[in-house]
């Protein structure tokens, strides 16, 4: 079933009522390790500097006009980046569809990906087919997916920064594979460092790279258990302010709700990529347990604290941080990737 757009009625309805109810109230304002362990396979920003130079202006026109007709396809995209990094290295094997009558299903239908928004999926599907029309069989699904998320970035009013290229795309896409190599909304710190830590990312990175939050959106069923039954105590989390708890309350029962509602991660400036998902967290504003989280833990909350202050800081981070993930089990080379002609199929 589709998933509505963030801008029909129901989440027009919890964005502004969990913004008002909070202007109201306020008085004052086990990882798979090996891939990420090896040496990252060098890539390069001028990668295809002559066999297709004009691959970003290209990738840029398909963004740009996804960005002005659906504004979800920002962090849809980011979102389909991460997931697909974290799950077999950056080779877009996420984007390869099941095929029909096979019994081992691909990446995008583990239950972990079956809320990614098909307007994700869509805009690197227009900007292959951009992309092949110009520069047929030279360009990785990969690479645009980089790209294409790093475009989404900018548009939504965060950092540009350029993109290392020369991924190639994956073989391998296994749902069972997904679980246990993607975080989850009520990992606890200490799975997200191991999970992070498994792919060479620093707690730092892990920090850094939870800042995408600043944009996008959750179902209900993500952080319903904060909102009625915290770890089993039949109690709210206390770690979630009030005000926030009954907003999200009125648009998510604890049974029984509309299953296609949802709220934003950012409940300040949900629609501007910017800092404030950190200064939501000391306010008690995240929306998921493993967000907020990240102010609980002495390990995280000095850097919560920091780039909360700092969206310079912020954005610098970001942008290293995007780069260094980009690299995670870079395939290169016909033994261990290929060039797919459509991103959804094999050659």
């Amino acid at each position: 079933m589709s998933v509505p757009s963030p801008f029909s009625s129901p989440f027009v309805f919890t964005c502004l009522l969990i913004i008002f109810l909070l202007t109201l109230s306020s008085s004052d304002c086990q990882p798979i390790s090996t891939p990420a362990k090896r040496r990252p396979r060098q890539l390069s920003v001028s990668y295809y500097a002559k066999s297709c130079p004009q691959l970003e202006q290209l990738i840029g026109s398909i963004t740009s006009q996804q960005f002005k007709e659906a504004p979800v396809s920002a962090p849809a995209t980011i979102r389909l980046f991460f997931h697909d990094c974290f799950v077999e290295g950056c080779d877009a094997s996420i984007l390869i569809a099941t095929n029909p009558g096979n019994k081992i299903l691909a990446e995008k239908d583990a239950e972990d990906n079956k809320d990614l928004r098909t307007e994700g999926f869509d805009t690197i599907t227009r900007a292959k087919t951009l992309v092949e029309s110009k520069c047929p069989g030279v360009v990785s699904c990969a690479d645009i997916l980089a790209i294409a998320a790093r475009d989404f970035v900018h548009l939504a009013g965060g950092p540009y920064y350029q993109v290392k290229k020369g991924r190639w795309d994956g073989k391998i896409s296994k749902a069972s594979r997904v679980p246990y190599n993607l975080p989850h909304a009520n990992s606890t710190v200490d799975q997200l460092i191991k999970l992070f830590s498994s792919k060479g990312l620093t707690v730092q990175d892990l920090v850094v790279l939870s800042g995408a939050h600043t944009i996008g959106f959750a179902r209900c069923k993500h952080f319903v258990a904060r909102l009625y039954d915290y770890k089993g105590t039949m109690q709210p989390d206390p770690a979630i302010d009030p005000r926030l708890l009954k907003a999200l309350k009125m648009s998510c029962p604890h049974a029984g709700g509309n299953a296609d509602i949802v709220a934003p991660f950012d409940v300040t400036t949900p629609f501007l990529f910017d800092h404030a998902y950190y200064a939501n967290l000391e306010g008690k504003l995240g929306l998921l347990a493993s967000d907020q989280g990240l102010f609980l833990d002495p390990r995280t909350k000095p850097l919560v604290q920091s780039l909360g202050q700092d969206k310079a800081k912020f954005f610098q981070a970001f942008s290293a941080a995007m780069d260094k993930m980009g690299s995670i089990g870079v395939k290169r080379g016909r033994t261990h990737g290929e060039k797919r002609k459509v991103c959804s199929t094999h050659m």
